[in-house]
Parts: C-alpha cells; sequence; structure tokens
C-alpha cells in the first residue's frame, strides 16, 4: 500500500491538519485501521489523534481517495468529530 498526499493543510481554529491522500492497493481496499497506521508513520503522529473521515475507492482501479485529520490532542478530536466518526476510527473503545 502506498500513500500519496495530494492536500495538506492546517487548521488552527479547529487544532488539526486535514490531509486529502490518494492510496494504491493490490488487492482489496485497505481497512481505516492500516491507511491510520500508514498516516502516522509519514506524519509522525499517534494513532489515537488521528481520525478517516472516509474513503472512496475508484471503479476499475486499485486506487481509493481519502481525507484524513491529525488532531493536536485527544481531546480535541473528542469534543470536535461526530460520535459516529469516533466509532468507525475506533471500534474496540465501543465493545468495552
Amino acid at each position: 500500500m502506498e500513500i500519496i498526499v495530494e492536500k495538506d493543510r492546517s487548521n488552527p481554529l479547529l487544532k488539526r491538519r486535514e490531509i486529502y491522500f490518494r492510496i494504491k492497493y493490490n488487492g482489496i481496499t485497505p481497512s481505516r485501521k492500516d491507511v491510520r497506521e500508514k498516516i502516522a508513520g509519514l506524519f509522525n503522529a499517534s494513532l489515537d489523534r488521528i481520525v478517516i473521515n472516509w474513503i472512496k475507492p475508484e471503479f476499475g482501479k486499485c486506487e481509493a481517495i481519502g481525507y484524513a485529520k491529525i488532531y493536536e490532542s485527544v481531546d480535541d478530536m473528542r469534543n470536535i468529530e461526530s460520535e459516529h466518526i469516533i466509532r468507525r476510527n475506533f471500534p474496540s473503545e465501543e465493545g468495552e
């Protein structure tokens, strides 16, 4: 899996970094967890501050586009993000 950053911008008002990216992969579309781990490695951020809003596969290609946010702190993320987005990105917390 290869991630290509298409747009990277800072949003100081919401205390986050917004990233539009393209994923090139073989086989099936990678999971949110796999993409979050790869973004954490690229931007040197911790996994608990990264949220993937969406990943959209492109028809007929082994590529997808996506949108991720890297927050300055976990508290900022919890205060700003919708509950369903947090559940999609951190499914193990809901099951406890």
